[in-house]
């Protein structure tokens, strides 16, 4: 029997996404841990702490955009993005063969047509294609992230990164890349996500 952080009003905090993310917390919570995907410490602030955390980003994703989401693993953010925005078409990079076969287990699973999946690093797609938006989650410092992201983002684009703490100091060292890959402009959000335990930080 799970014992994590479930919000107790999930139905009606997610409506008719409900069953598709407490599906992907179930699958989380049996598999996670012996797949290598999340931590034994995590499993108890499932929600509060991967579920809910990623979904910070969803308003800083523009209505039907294409989104790739680089170093998917467990399938955070790019999961959740592609769970609760049905608008949003989500390709998740992700290089390890076994996490790749999580990822199509998940996609399966939860029915989501609107997923592609790449067993690929992201420098292999460059020149493949461009999307609106690349979104990473604990995957790289903004310096290394951007040289990644850059080239498959069409003009105008943006990248959405999930952050902690030392966001505002990435973004510092991260000057001379955002110079070198012609970066118009760097925001920060602070984001308050009900139900989680800190502020989400979104660059």
């Amino acid at each position: 029997m799970r014992q994590d952080d479930t919000p107790v009003n999930g139905p009606e905090l997610f409506g008719e996404q409900w069953e598709r993310l407490d599906t992907y917390a179930d699958m989380l919570w049996n598999e996670g841990e012996e797949r290598g995907l999340i931590g034994p410490r995590e499993l108890p602030r499932l929600w509060s702490r991967h579920i809910l955390n990623c979904m910070a980003i969803n308003d800083y994703i523009p209505e039907r955009a294409i989104s790739i989401d680089i170093g998917s693993g467990g399938g955070l953010p790019g999961i959740v993005l592609a769970t609760t925005r049905p608008d949003v078409h989500v390709h998740l990079v992700e290089t390890m063969e076994r996490r790749v076969t999580w990822l199509e287990e998940v996609r399966d699973r939860l029915e989501l047509k609107n997923v592609t999946i790449h067993r690929a690093r992201i420098q292999d797609l460059h020149g493949e294609f461009q999307v609106q938006t690349v979104t990473a989650r604990a995957v790289a410092a903004l310096k290394k992230l951007l040289p990644m992201a850059m080239p498959v983002l069409k003009s105008g684009g943006q990248l959405v990164a999930l952050k902690g703490e030392r966001a505002a100091l990435e973004i510092e060292e991260a000057q001379s890349a955002l110079r070198k890959n012609k970066v118009a402009k760097v925001d920060l959000h602070v984001v308050e996500v009900p139900g989680t335990e800190e502020a989400t930080r979104v660059s």
